[in-house]
């Protein structure tokens, strides 16, 4: 048997920054994981390059139950603490767009960065591990592995979501929380494309490919900033403003992905895709003052397959033998696109999982179980998911570290 005084499963963002702050703090760690490379999921991130952070990062940009339980850890690491380690470290990195944050050269300099980090505080690192069990003898944890049995006086849950099962994700951890009687946020895709049934979509699908800025929301009317909404329970009423990308199956891009999050299946989305243009009083005026087609209109607005398609049989007619009705019409359809999406691409193309390990049964501090003392849950496996561009990975770090600080000054006495 070998003895530790904290057994983290999952070596991944939050799971290797957790096992470096514990191990400085002279804690005894061994870090687990079922594959046999570190941090998959970091690695591809951000297009090889990892968005890491953002700059504006608030309780506001994460969704959960409880909108309130993410706050001490972000303040426990914030933005300005993960970089200050960064540039300790020599990882130059760069701002991309929205406070998001990138890393000039590769996503593996996080990685190493981890790695080392890891080994210089003398943590004990087990790939290719399988946690087969987990029991609580006492007071202390008892793991059962293929790479032989684990006695601890902590378990620290740090599996991540079920997004990207290509890259090794599993239900590891909402099942461990079950097996222990936590109550689990029923998981679905987050951050994800959205599907629609081949028959609805079947005019569309000549247009993949194309992108434009939209402002896309979950309510059809009374859009507001983002930035503004309160995230309260049963508060679902999103709106964002960003790019959107039509496909084959149905839409992507920014908007898509940050809206997927919010949107309920059965619930419709409205998109507006002329932002911040009067487009009725744009063509009324014009009817009067242009020689222009419907769609040569249209097309200083839209990229022109969407002119073209939105014009339909119109498009070649000009702006002055158009009645004022058909041209209202026409700029309301723009405007509010009313859409209803039939599904997800599911978990392989989503970045992260909504829902998880229930916060009602955990400090919002140490990401203990109030049921069972010395089992911990942090980073994506628990019910707080953060907004693209960065959010994620900064709730990873930031739960990591309210969670090591804590161990470390309950068990050594030691503040990090």
């Amino acid at each position: 048997m070998s003895r530790f005084d904290v057994a983290i499963i999952g070596a991944g963002a939050a799971g290797m920054l957790c096992a470096a702050h514990l191990g400085r703090a002279g804690l005894r760690v061994v870090l687990m994981d079922h594959a046999h490379k570190l941090a998959e999921k970091i690695r591809i991130s951000g297009g090889g390059r990892c968005n890491f952070t953002n700059l504006d990062v608030s309780a506001q940009n994460f969704i959960s139950r409880n909108p309130h339980f993410c706050k001490a850890a972000l303040s426990a690491y914030t933005p300005a603490d993960l970089l200050q380690d960064l540039t300790q470290h020599g990882i130059a990195w760069h701002e991309k767009h929205r406070g998001q944050l990138f890393c000039d050269d590769s996503s593996q300099n996080i990685i190493d960065w981890l790695d080392r980090s890891c080994q210089q505080a003398g943590v004990r690192r087990w790939m290719g591990c399988r946690v087969e069990s987990v029991r609580q003898e006492a007071a202390n944890w008892c793991l059962e592995t293929s790479g032989g049995l684990i006695q601890a006086q902590r378990v620290i849950v740090a599996t991540g979501g079920l997004a990207l099962p290509q890259v090794g994700a599993t239900d590891f951890g909402l099942h461990l929380a079950r097996q222990f009687g936590l109550k689990v946020v029923e998981p679905r895709p987050a951050l994800v494309p959205l599907t629609f049934e081949s028959q609805q979509w079947a005019p569309f699908q000549a247009l993949s490919g194309v992108s434009l800025p939209v402002d896309v929301s979950t309510q059809q009317t009374g859009l507001a900033s983002a930035s503004t909404k309160k995230l309260n329970r049963g508060s679902r009423a999103m709106h964002f403003s960003e790019d959107m990308l039509l496909t084959h199956r149905g839409l992507s891009g920014p908007a898509i992905l940050q809206i997927s999050s919010y949107w309920e299946p059965g619930e419709p989305l409205s998109i507006n895709l002329v932002p911040q243009t009067p487009l009725e009083d744009v063509l009324l005026r014009g009817k009067a003052q242009s020689k222009q087609t419907v769609q040569s209109a249209l097309e200083h607005w839209l990229p022109k397959r969407l002119a073209q398609h939105w014009a339909g049989t119109w498009a070649t007619r000009r702006l002055a033998e158009m009645s004022d009705a058909d041209l209202k019409k026409i700029a309301q359809q723009l405007h509010q696109w009313l859409i209803y999406p039939s599904g997800t691409q599911g978990y392989k193309k989503a970045e992260v999982m909504r829902g998880g390990v229930d916060t009602a049964g955990l400090n919002q501090r140490s990401l203990e179980s109030t049921r069972h003392p010395g089992l911990h849950f942090i980073g994506e496996v628990v019910d707080v998911t953060g907004w693209l561009g960065g959010y994620n990975f900064q709730w990873a770090w930031a739960s990591a570290v309210s969670c090591a600080r804590s161990i470390a000054m309950a068990d050594k006495g030691v503040t990090l």
